[in-house]
């Protein structure tokens, strides 16, 4: 059994950063952030995933030599991989176009697929609402990313957000992490602290809105406190930092450790990642925690 399975697409990304007109092809998704930032504090991983023929051999084998398992990764060879451009503006803005989707991903799909904890992070609506209401029935611990579910894309391939109608599902969730946007969208309220609240009152146990520059809150026992953010040495790439923070998170709570702690071990990984383009601004654990421990100090309590 592994410690954790991240269910979601892979992607292709294109790019492009501040100042820079040609775009950098790198691996992307929440089964590589989420699994990797895992990987690096000790816990096993592996994704459900499906891509497409476009898929990068060597992405894969790269991935096969970090630790990553992925028996539950399928090719479909009459398909394209999702696919992303992505530019980002000296305002910490981003523009994001969708290229291409991936084949869906349905609950027999995570058959074989053994974990103590299930982190589901559709990127492109290849997780139903359906199939998720299915995934959190099952007995592991659901972690649930829901930026998927909320994304609507137009002709062009721009992404808009959308709430869902129907939150019954959030009963059977036992970590919910957002971006501050998303979560205020999702639970259909004006601000982050609302939200967490409302996420509390729908069974939610623990939930987390990520707030950029500014941290994350969350919200546990009745409580909500802010984490303060890790300073970069640079930031170069935030792509897929949300997903280093629940991967890291994760990882620690598995171990039994307290959750305050846990998002400052999430908030440090997430600090390291941004570093570089790509997934390759990981640390090990040493320097992760040596950078949480600074956080830890400084966390307050907000209500």
């Amino acid at each position: 059994m592994f410690d954790i399975a991240t269910v979601g697409h892979f992607s292709i990304d294109f790019i492009v950063l501040p100042g820079e007109t040609r775009p950098k092809r790198r691996l992307g998704g929440p089964p590589a952030y989420t699994s990797l930032s895992a990987k690096m504090l000790g816990a096993t991983v592996s994704v459900v995933s499906k891509v497409g023929w476009d898929f990068p051999k060597r992405y894969l084998e790269w991935l096969r030599r970090q630790g990553i398992d992925l028996l539950g990764l399928k090719v479909d060879h009459h398909s394209q991989s999702t696919s992303f451009q992505i530019k980002y503006y000296l305002s910490g803005e981003r523009d994001m176009i969708l290229r291409s989707k991936g084949p869906p991903i349905y609950l027999e799909d995570l058959q074989g697929v053994e974990s103590k904890a299930l982190h589901i992070s559709p990127i492109a609506n290849e997780v139903s609402i359906d199939s998720v209401r299915k995934m959190v029935g099952k007995d592991s611990l659901i972690s649930l990313d829901p930026q998927g579910l909320l994304r609507h894309f137009d002709s062009c391939g721009r992404v808009t957000l959308h709430k869902l109608d129907d939150l019954s599902f959030l009963s059977g969730v036992g970590i919910l992490k957002a971006s501050e946007n998303e979560l205020k969208i999702l639970l259909g309220v004006e601000n982050a602290l609302k939200a967490l609240r409302k996420a509390r009152d729908l069974g939610v146990k623990i939930a987390i809105a990520t707030i950029g520059g500014r941290g994350a809150f969350i919200s546990l026992n009745d409580k909500i406190f802010n984490i303060p953010a890790a300073k970069p040495r640079r930031v170069v790439d935030p792509t897929g930092a949300g997903d280093v923070f629940i991967g890291a998170f994760l990882a620690e709570y598995l171990r039994g450790e307290d959750a305050l702690w846990c998002a400052c071990v999430g908030s440090s990984a997430a600090s390291f990642v941004i570093e570089e383009v790509g997934p390759k601004g990981f640390r090990g654990m040493r320097e992760v925690r040596r950078r949480a421990t600074q956080i830890y100090s400084r966390i307050v309590k907000v209500e």
